[in-house]
């Protein structure tokens, strides 16, 4: 059944949109193009989407031909104001950036155990007041939200989890009752990491791929046909419970102790360099780990070779065993401690991992280090932002 007028317009709008945040300014000619649309029917969308407060002009292009140069049309970066939030256990960072994703304002902030969860919940709704302010946003449209955790797939809100303080349960709704009528989602961290290489970092040109998190805990992204998997429980990827060889026993339903984390979380890590007299300021444990690797990837003498070594044969053993599940073909070593050990540690795994497996898998460097679940947070924003603005025109 061909579709109807409106629905035929509907999807051209949607469509034409989405080029011109992909691509930035574009003529109508070009759109023409990229659209195969006639020239009428992109003159017809091009006038309706102005009306609507979604394209403005732009200028002109720099196309040499007679008469006046073509205009150019670009989406109004204004007509959407997004929020991202990565949320640590003692820590918030936020940005917040414009419909098409360009930084307005940054901000971190630490929130101490002590602080109790209403406080803390306080101390980061005006974090992200404060960030809008800075930004300029009269309104927040979206807000995405990354924190450790299992998300529960039923309610999309974050699981009661040992560990986990409790104010990061109450952040969503205190962002709720701040920024009335905000779009607000919560995803786990690794997953927003996997978004976020997937679309603008080391793995856009796969499909199918696994993300390892090197951070302060062990966690995994899993990305099967272009489609990241969270489990039917939210849990898919949470391999800092995997039992695995040369830990002193094994995980528990409470506690990842004697799993995969023990063997190369941050603290792991730190112990492992001071073990083979690699140092590094004091700072808190993820960062320190991160230090502690980018130091000897920087050194290059024995001692800091043998650290790499050993570090690549315990991340090595955990590679594997995803590697046997799911053959993805590539695994991206992310966090800030995957991005400090660069092609070095890359090389090594990939070098072990041949080794245990006979599935040819190739081990990159995560391009956007600990700064994947920001991104990925905003992208995640911005596609419910998108999904809302550019929905009048299916109507």
């Amino acid at each position: 059944m061909p579709a109807s007028p409106s629905t035929a317009r509907a999807i051209n709008d949607r469509l034409a949109l989405r080029l011109l945040q992909q691509e930035g300014p574009l003529t109508a000619g070009r759109l023409k193009q990229l659209t195969g649309l006639s020239r009428p029917t992109v003159a017809d969308l091009v006038e309706r989407l102005t009306a609507a407060g979604l394209i403005e002009p732009a200028g002109e292009s720099g196309e040499q031909r007679r008469g006046p140069n073509a205009r150019l049309h670009r989406i109004v970066a204004e007509r959407a104001w997004l929020a991202a939030l990565d949320v640590r256990t003692e820590s918030v960072s936020v940005l917040v950036s414009d419909l098409v994703g360009r930084v307005r304002a940054e901000a971190s902030a630490p929130i101490g155990d002590d602080a109790g969860t209403g406080p803390a919940v306080e101390q980061a709704v005006t974090l992200v007041e404060r960030a809008a302010k800075e930004a300029g946003a009269d309104r927040l449209h979206a807000i995405g939200i990354g924190a450790p955790g299992l998300i529960d797939p039923a309610t999309g809100e974050l699981r009661d989890s040992t560990g986990l303080p409790a104010w990061h349960r109450r952040l969503m709704a205190g962002l709720g009752e701040r920024f009335a009528g905000a779009r607000i989602s919560v995803e786990n961290e690794t997953n927003l990491a996997a978004l976020a290489e997937q679309r603008e970092g080391a793995a856009r040109d796969r499909e199918t791929f696994a993300l390892l998190w090197l951070g302060l805990g062990i966690g995994a992204g899993v990305v099967l046909d272009g489609t990241l998997r969270r489990g039917v429980s939210g849990g898919a990827g949470e391999i800092g419970f995997l039992p695995v060889p040369g830990t002193t026993g094994l995980p528990s339903a409470t506690d990842c102790g004697g799993g995969f984390h023990s063997l190369a979380g941050a603290v792991a890590v730190t112990a492992l360099a001071a073990e083979h007299g690699v140092t590094a300021d004091p700072a808190p444990p993820e960062q320190r780990a991160a230090a502690l690797v980018r130091r000897a990837v920087d050194d290059g003498g024995p001692s800091a070779g043998r650290f790499l070594d050993v570090l690549a044969d315990r991340l090595a053993v955990g590679v594997a065993a995803v590697v046997a599940v799911l053959d993805p073909g590539c695994v991206v070593l992310a966090g800030e401690t995957g991005r400090a050990g660069g092609s070095a540690l890359a090389a090594r795994v990939q070098d072990r991992l041949g080794r245990l497996s006979p599935l040819a898998t190739e081990v990159r460097t995560g391009a956007l280090g600990g700064g994947a679940v920001l991104r990925g947070a905003l992208l995640t924003a911005r596609d419910r932002a998108q999904d809302e603005l550019f929905a009048p025109a299916e109507r």
